[in-house]
């Protein structure tokens, strides 16, 4: 009798956990940004799919903290920014590569994801895809002047009238504006300091012409609207902000290439459902479902088509500042070596205390 009740026993316990294992293969854990993983999007997902989705929000810097606690647990698909996936996986380990036969590549945008591809390859694997993404450019009030590129706004006829920041961001764009390749140079600290010097005397040059170097959105947005400023280095999503508002201040993507950054796919390196981590991937990149998602982050995703598909002013807008080529010329930040941020310090602070 004894022995029935320990078969028993035991078949209960083989069920309870063959239970519980299912239950987590139908659990899909992702950790992402706000607005990433809006609500109809997640209901559509597991209806098609069979999985539960479990959303936690976070940023960077907690995604990271999170995954290096765990050695990369607790988590099947992660979000973060593509210059934050090669230095974190270098020193914690806390993502596994891609297996790229499982993912419907042709539904990204070619370049985006080449570049991204580039980014975030560490011997030869690689670790990160591209989802969410925006640009930093130029808006200007296009009924008091016309600009093309960066160096319009150091031009002597809008002296007093313009904005930027005193961030890396600027000496990185105008460094491009001047024919150069900052990030060709992250590896070598030599070349990278005398370009760095270079962009900093062009700025000190400027500095006449720049009303305030903007430091929260509310000033910058507020100085467009009142003709303060006629122009200003910008983020795209408040360049079309200020459209929608008034129609003769646009969003313009500089010659020399407007500056991206991309919030990207990543695998957690003991993620417990990669399956469900490629078909959350594959069903974002689908143009219907990407452009519920950029409507609901209010930029841009990686599909390719989902634009023709957003509906409304934002697509008026999108199409008008990017054209293809624009998007081609887009210049993807890669990670940032280590050292670099204080070099690019001094010079800020140079600019800064310039006369």
């Amino acid at each position: 009798m004894q022995f029935k009740h320990a078969l028993t026993a035991a078949a209960a316990l083989s069920l309870g956990l063959s239970a519980t294992t299912f239950a987590q293969e139908k659990t899909f854990k992702l950790l992402t940004w706000a607005d990433y993983a809006p609500a109809a999007v997640v209901e559509q997902f597991e209806k098609e799919s069979g999985y539960k989705v479990e959303v936690t929000l976070s940023n960077n810097e907690e995604m990271i903290s999170k995954l290096r606690a765990t050695g990369g647990a607790g988590f099947d698909l992660a979000q973060p920014s593509q210059d934050r996936i090669t230095g974190p996986q270098k020193e914690f380990g806390i993502y596994k590569a891609f297996d790229l036969s499982k993912l419907k590549t042709e539904q990204f945008i070619p370049s985006m994801l080449e570049a991204t591809k580039k980014n975030t390859m560490l011997d030869g694997k690689v670790y990160g895809l591209p989802h969410i993404w925006g640009t930093e450019g130029l808006v200007v009030n296009t009924k008091l002047t016309k600009m093309s590129d960066y160096p319009d706004l150091c031009r002597a006829d809008v002296k007093g009238k313009v904005s930027m920041r005193l961030k890396r961001p600027t000496l990185i764009s105008f460094a491009f504006a001047m024919g150069k390749d900052p990030f060709a140079l992250y590896n070598d600290p030599k070349a990278y300091t005398a370009l760095m010097e270079e962009v900093g005397k062009q700025l000190i040059a400027c500095k006449p012409n720049v009303k305030f170097y903007w430091d929260n959105k509310d000033q910058l947005l507020n100085g467009m609207r009142t003709s303060e400023i006629v122009a200003a280095q910008m983020w795209d999503t408040g360049g079309w902000k200020l459209n929608g508002e008034i129609s003769d201040i646009q969003y313009i993507a500089p010659k020399s290439g407007a500056t991206g950054w991309i919030d990207t796919f990543a695998l957690p390196a003991k993620g417990k459902n990669d399956a469900a981590a490629y078909a959350w991937i594959n069903f974002n990149m689908r143009p219907e479902i990407a452009a519920k998602v950029a409507a609901s982050a209010g930029n841009f995703t990686g599909s390719k088509g989902a634009d023709e598909l957003t509906t409304g002013k934002l697509k008026e807008q999108f199409k008008a500042s990017f054209p293809e080529a624009a998007i081609k010329n887009i210049k993807w930040y890669p990670a940032v070596p280590a050292g670099l941020e204080e070099i690019e310090g001094r010079i800020l602070d140079r600019v800064k205390a310039a006369n």
